[in-house]
């Protein structure tokens, strides 16, 4: 996994040594104020349909990380040409440690660019888009999403059930390329980026 083999879109990315292993460091562009937009790097000439796709990624929080910020880290996929459309699953790793249960239950998120937004979804189907799973910030975390036609499965730390279940991807039974996806206050590293088509 090389950083030339992927086009950077609103993020700040390049090859980081981490426990000796080379990742690959990226962090959103502060331009882009609006949340869960096409901030991510996006593999070259990829069009991914159905399969699995697995990474390893960290999350640490940046010194002027916002408040709100919860480490978020994840993977968009069937992205189109002009970066207009894209599903994406993604997770706040801090969340996971909270004692307030409601935020707990906000470990995990699927959201659908533009339209299916994490506000819109949690307004109009709270806690049918998001889950909780066991996670923290500053530790390696394996993600594993298999997508079928409209359906997607993350599974977390090799569990042998999904954390979450998405049974309608907004944009249905598309194709497109797979981006490794950052949010505000991020410092994200990946590794081991896998496509099984």
């Amino acid at each position: 996994m090389k950083l030339n083999e992927f086009t950077a879109v609103n993020t700040f990315a390049k090859e980081s040594v981490v426990e000796g292993v080379t990742t690959l460091e990226i962090i959103k562009d502060e331009k882009i104020t609006a949340f869960d937009e096409p901030t991510f790097i996006k593999l070259k000439d990829k069009n991914f349909h159905n399969g699995v796709i697995k990474v390893k990624v960290k999350a640490t929080l940046l010194p002027n990380a916002p408040e709100f910020a919860r480490g978020f880290i994840g993977v968009a996929f069937r992205i189109d040409e002009a970066n207009a459309k894209f599903e994406a699953i993604y997770v706040r790793p801090s969340n996971a440690q909270s004692d307030d249960q409601l935020r707990r239950n906000h470990t995990t998120q699927y959201f659908s660019y533009p339209d299916y937004k994490f506000d819109r979804l949690r307004e109009e189907a709270n806690g049918v888009y998001e889950s909780y799973t066991d996670i923290a910030l500053d530790e390696w975390i394996d993600l594993k999403i298999e997508v079928e036609d409209e359906q997607a499965k993350l599974y977390v730390n090799h569990s042998v059930n999904p954390v979450l279940i998405v049974n309608d991807l907004k944009h249905g039974n598309r194709k497109g390329s797979v981006g490794l996806w950052v949010e505000v206050g991020t410092i994200g590293h990946f590794k081991d980026l896998k496509l099984e088509d």
